[in-house]
């Protein structure tokens, strides 16, 4: 598998493999020129990873994570991502829109095949299917890899990462009842799960 691949968002048109087997697809009229690219995330990237999830971090439940994470936290959790569990970003005009990674779901030796999934997007980048190829992405990777299940955790209310999850087969294994207080109200967790 390449490290790279272009993809197309909803509504493009699909082109032949160039001979460098990436797929190039294009965008819809808004755009015909304009490609996302995801790609294996450099140390160049962290301070845009850290800024679309500080986003969230502040304005939603999609983490519960209450404090912006500091740039030298960001650093020491791509350090511990290596080979096993990548990171990965969508790139659109040479920015950074979206990120997602595979980690480790517990420290454990015997869970050393399941990983869990994160996936952003850039807050304005929305309904654009960027999440989409970056779940893509993160699927074929784990396959290559050889993991055996991927794990999603998440937030109950945030219906757009369910379905986004469901569409690619997830199913929902779990649901964990008023385990996270943030904004002033308990919340509830999904667990979804992928055998690639």
């Amino acid at each position: 598998m390449n490290d790279q691949a272009r993809y197309s968002l909803p509504g493009s048109k699909t082109q032949k493999p160039q001979s460098d087997d990436t797929i190039r697809l294009e965008l819809p009229p808004v755009n015909i020129t304009t490609q996302v690219t995801v790609r294996a995330a450099t140390d160049s990237d962290l301070v845009a990873i850290n800024d679309i999830y500080n986003h969230y971090v502040l304005h939603s439940t999609c983490t519960y994570q209450e404090e912006p994470e500091p740039i030298e936290g960001r650093r020491q959790w791509f350090r511990r991502h290596g080979v096993p569990h990548p990171v990965i970003v969508a790139e659109l005009d040479g920015r950074v829109i979206g990120w997602g990674s595979l980690s480790g779901y517990h420290a454990r030796s015997a869970y050393r095949r399941t990983v869990e999934n994160s996936v952003y997007v850039h807050h304005e980048r929305h309904r654009r299917g960027v999440g989409s190829l970056l779940l893509q992405d993160l699927i074929d990777r784990a396959r290559v890899l050889g993991h055996k299940a991927i794990i999603a955790g998440i937030d109950a209310d945030q219906a757009a990462s369910v379905a986004l999850h469901a569409r690619f087969k997830f199913e929902k294994v779990g649901h964990l009842k008023q385990v996270g207080f943030k904004f002033g109200r308990w919340l509830d967790v999904i667990y979804m799960e992928l055998l690639p």
